[in-house]
């Protein structure tokens, strides 16, 4: 089975349906070897699409990832690239950081861009996200920055992280966005209740959920859990895993979401793929929600 394709919105990009996170990166240890190797077991999969931030791995990973791409050029040509700015750390890495803070200023739009580009050791990114909304954030200048890094073919398209439904209008009616990338799991059900995937459904939109399986909380041994009892009962009904039968359970919504795994084990991400061919019933889907929220629908 390999991952399909899906676009993110009407003009957007075609992505993997299944999309493989890097923040962990620099906590894998992996040698430049196996890196490559990790990047071409997802390909085989079909999971062509890699979900990078200039923060992660403490300003790490992306020079990780593009050690890999300079010395294997030719994957290049296979895969999509997604990076996020907004976020400033302090680190060692960034000693002019203060204080943790956003900036969402064109000035830092365009130097982080410029330098997740040399990092990933591309010319042109396909996907570039806001990463966090920023109180100090000037929507008008944003959306010039994201012309300007357009029109230099740095950039082919745009979409924010973690932002309101009302954050994603107000920019996504200057220049337009491709996805909203949130948070969603049976243990986070925010956005399926706040207006997030409602929003997105009606501009046709697709989000690109992080942490769809809790960030593993989901796996941690609780013999009381409903929820845990939930899944094990229908993984084994549908003769799946609780992982796959989990991501399934997401993809099932009609705003067409796009998972993100984040493990460098290519077994778990094999597990994602297997869910684009795992389809619920409309009553299972609901057994899950139900256990998720502790208490049946009104």
């Amino acid at each position: 089975m390999l991952s399909p394709r899906l676009s993110l919105s009407r003009h957007g990009p075609s992505f993997s349906r299944i999309v493989a996170g890097m923040w962990r990166l620099a906590d894998w240890n992996l040698s430049l070897a196996e890196r490559i190797r990790l990047i071409e077991q997802c390909i085989e999969l079909g999971v062509t699409t890699f979900d990078h931030a200039d923060i992660y791995g403490d300003y790490q990973c992306q020079q990780l990832f593009g050690a890999a791409l300079q010395q294997a050029p030719a994957l290049k040509q296979q895969i999509q690239l997604v990076s996020k700015c907004g976020i400033k750390l302090t680190s060692s890495h960034r000693l002019e950081h203060r204080i943790k803070h956003y900036d969402t200023s064109a000035a830092h739009i365009l130097a982080s861009t410029e330098r997740t580009l040399a990092e990933l050791q591309v010319e042109t990114l396909d996907l570039l996200l806001i990463h966090r909304p920023d109180p100090l954030m000037d929507y008008d200048e944003m959306a010039r920055a994201f012309e300007t890094l357009r029109a230099a073919g740095k950039v082919r398209h745009f979409g924010v992280s973690n932002f309101t439904p009302l954050q994603f209008e107000a920019l996504n009616s200057r220049i337009e966005l491709v996805t909203n990338q949130v948070e969603f799991s049976p243990l986070q059900l925010s956005a399926l209740q706040d207006g997030q995937f409602d929003t997105l459904q009606r501009h046709g939109v697709a989000p690109m959920i992080w942490s769809a399986l809790g960030g593993g909380l989901l796996f941690r041994h609780n013999d009381t859990s409903p929820l845990q009892a939930v899944l094990a009962q229908l993984a084994a009904q549908y003769g799946s895993s609780v992982a796959s039968l989990v991501y399934a359970w997401i993809m099932q919504l009609p705003c067409r979401p796009l998972p993100l795994t984040g493990s460098g084990r290519i077994e778990v991400i094999r597990d994602a793929v297997a869910a684009c061919s795992l389809s619920l019933e409309r009553q299972d889907w609901y057994r899950i929600l139900q256990a998720a929220c502790g208490h049946e629908v009104a």
